[in-house]
């Protein structure tokens, strides 16, 4: 067997190990959401600092994403003399597919980024050892509370993204479009479905779970001293993205097959 196959075949092995730890670290925080230790300060601090610091970047995404599809749906549509439409463009684009994944994005930049570097740097401070040594679970005491975390607030702050989209629309729709605000709520809520609802919250709970336990993986697979830091923080940023890009197309896939 040449150097290139045995090169391929270690690589392989890599990627299934990767996947394999990944599994495990999953399944052991899963598993850890039904038996005490709660650690409700921790989930509390965690609850705070998702959740109210990332509002204003996902405010500023849902507002941005909202006025920019206002301004190219009205020239998409305006051929047609459909102008007056656009809130319904607007609606379901955002609840459906925008607001949910751009929102993920943005918190995966903020969050996730943040949980890989913070439990990377215990990991190479070896504060991670430290806690077993006391009898600390850090998957219950790290992960999980991480987990709960993301799993609360990810859902809300997609919600914000959504309000606030459809109200950017609305700014653009009345003072540069000059349509009538009661056309624009009434034809924005009257084509968003309670499919549409129900979709645009189950997403925004599968990308919590893999912003979270993609920022733990990272961070606890990390070696090297700070530079393994810097790279565990880069390998979750990117991993998270594509996962949950990857993931939105597998949710989408599934729903259509259900109608």
């Amino acid at each position: 067997m040449t150097t290139a196959a045995f090169d391929l075949r270690a690589k392989v092995l890599g990627y299934v190990f990767v996947v394999q730890d990944f599994t495990v670290l999953c399944a052991q925080t899963l598993a850890g959401l039904a038996r005490p230790p709660w650690y409700l300060r921790e989930i509390v601090f965690q609850l705070d600092r998702i959740g109210v610091g990332s509002l204003f970047i996902v405010i500023l995404t849902g507002l941005f994403t909202g006025m920019v599809l206002a301004l190219q749906g009205a020239v998409q549509l305006e051929p047609y003399g459909a102008t007056i439409y656009v809130s319904r463009l607007i609606g379901t684009s955002v609840v459906r597919e925008l607001g949910p994944v751009l929102a993920a994005l943005m918190i995966a930049g903020r969050v996730g980024t943040g949980i890989a570097s913070e439990i990377a740097s215990m990991t190479v401070t070896e504060q991670i050892d430290a806690l077993r040594a006391e009898g600390t679970d850090p998957i219950q005491k790290l992960a999980k509370t991480r987990l709960i975390a993301c799993l609360i607030m990810i859902p809300l702050l997609t919600v914000i993204a959504d309000g606030v989209a459809i109200l950017g629309g609305w700014l653009v729709a009345r003072l540069y479009l000059s349509i009538d605000s009661y056309f624009y709520w009434t034809w924005a809520f009257e084509a968003i479905h309670r499919r549409d609802i129900v979709l645009g919250l189950a997403k925004p709970v599968v990308f919590g779970f893999i912003i979270a336990m993609v920022g733990c993986y990272a961070g606890f697979q990390t070696k090297g001293g700070t530079v393994g830091v810097g790279l565990s923080t880069t390998q979750s940023m990117v991993s998270s993205s594509i996962l949950i890009l990857a993931s939105d197309f597998l949710l989408t896939k599934l729903f259509m097959a259900f109608p």
